[in-house]
């Protein structure tokens, strides 16, 4: 009965620092709640940051189908040759899920901030620089040498070639962006709490009415910073999903997989959740089936945390996941030049450019040795050029003591 209670009180303190969006100024334990008290590193929030990473890189390397074209390489993927294998992307599109840690993320990026006595602008500019310098840096370095392959060696197939290197870099930029408008959407929380994500899904189905009932294309990139928006903000709920019942987990999971097929069999919106050449996509703009994802996803990861925490409490589990985050950022960031250079090679080697266009009982059991070869590439541009941007190794040794679990600071 104790333990309920305690359960109870922490969930409800917690949900109440993040509805006021900053903590009281009473204290416990001698912690001043005005100045929240150090949390541990999250490691299931880690977890999700390095699956999610994981499964946007071993898609791109391991799915990709390039097919050579006059003016360059254009990428496609098995979804469109394979009937029904939409239906994976609904846990293989991770994009919602990262927005959805990022938000978290941010929330409890600005509250250690914040109580370092660092001010919210100075705050969102240091978070931009960190994002927006090493992305710049590749940016500027394919494009020129996209110019220079076009110009003096009259390759027309390089802008082709550079846009589909690049063109997983459009993540950043909505998370830049996300960034950039922490300010708005800290007050929004604050000041409107859930009533946020309510009206953000119901603008991104004003959008889509607008956009697919009156053909007006261009409304949808609305969505962009609505659909993107609702999932981050959906991220500063974290510890009240974390706080609920279990039943409140699979209520979550079982509404948005009802309301994904119920969009998807409505046949107003495409299955899958990834773009498919000659169909509408459900990501370039997101559509208001991104939401029910989010909500679906969201659901299926707290269902799974419990199981998932107890092996991340596992030294092994511990190694890998601390690794994987360490690289997350050069890794993300160079993972498609890797991919490239390894498309260069084999090139080279085979004497032609030619892939098979549909996927073969061959390509597919060749699918996990697909890792190998842009893996070998990738490590050697990641030690050369994105060391910088490998986080330190963790230490075990504690900053500073951690308050009781009934403390409304603790997770």
């Amino acid at each position: 009965m104790l333990a309920t209670t305690n359960t109870a009180t922490t969930a409800t303190t917690t949900s109440q620092r993040l509805r006021s969006g900053c903590a009281s100024t009473s204290t416990v334990r001698g912690y001043p709640l005005s100045v929240p008290a150090p949390r541990a590193r999250n490691a299931y929030i880690d977890f999700l940051r390095a699956f999610s990473l994981l499964v946007v890189v071993a898609w791109h390397w391991v799915f990709t189908i390039v097919i050579w074209k006059d003016d360059g390489p254009r990428a496609t993927s098995p979804i469109g040759f394979t009937t029904g294998l939409w239906a994976a992307t609904w846990l293989l599109q991770v994009m919602p899920l990262f927005f959805y840690v990022g938000g978290y993320s941010h929330l409890v990026a600005w509250e250690a901030a914040s109580a370092k006595g660092e001010r919210l602008a100075r705050f969102v500019l240091r978070r931009l620089r960190a994002l927006a310098v090493p992305a710049l840096i590749l940016l500027f370095i394919w494009v020129t040498l996209g110019v220079v392959l076009g110009n003096v060696f009259n390759a027309k197939w390089a802008g082709r070639a550079v846009l589909l290197v690049v063109s997983p870099l459009w993540f950043m930029g909505v998370y830049l962006m996300l960034v950039a408008l922490l300010p708005v959407f800290l007050w929004l929380h604050r000041r409107f709490d859930s009533i946020v994500v309510v009206w953000l899904a119901g603008i991104a189905l004003a959008v889509d009415i607008i956009r697919f009932r009156y053909d007006h294309e261009w409304v949808g990139m609305a969505n962009m910073i609505v659909v993107w928006g609702l999932c981050h903000q959906l991220g500063f709920f974290y510890e009240r999903l974390v706080g609920a019942t279990r039943r409140s987990d699979w209520t979550l999971l079982w509404a948005g997989l009802f309301g994904l097929v119920g969009l998807v069999f409505s046949g107003l919106y495409p299955g899958s959740m990834v773009g498919v050449p000659g169909e509408t996509s459900n990501m370039a703009p997101p559509t208001l089936c991104i939401v029910a994802l989010v909500v679906f996803q969201a659901g299926v990861v707290e269902t799974l945390r419990p199981a998932l925490e107890r092996r991340l409490e596992r030294r092994r589990w511990q190694r890998v996941n601390e690794t994987i985050n360490r690289f997350s950022m050069p890794l993300f960031l160079f993972h498609t030049t890797g991919m490239a250079l390894h498309r260069a090679a084999s090139y080279a080697l085979k004497g032609n450019r030619n892939e098979a266009r549909e996927p073969t009982l061959w390509w597919w059991l060749s699918r996990p040795l697909a890792v190998i070869g842009p893996l070998l590439f990738t490590l050697p541009v990641i030690y050369l050029f994105g060391r910088k941007w490998v986080k330190p190794a963790r230490t075990s040794t504690p900053e500073q003591p951690t308050p009781a679990p009934t403390a409304p600071s603790a997770v």
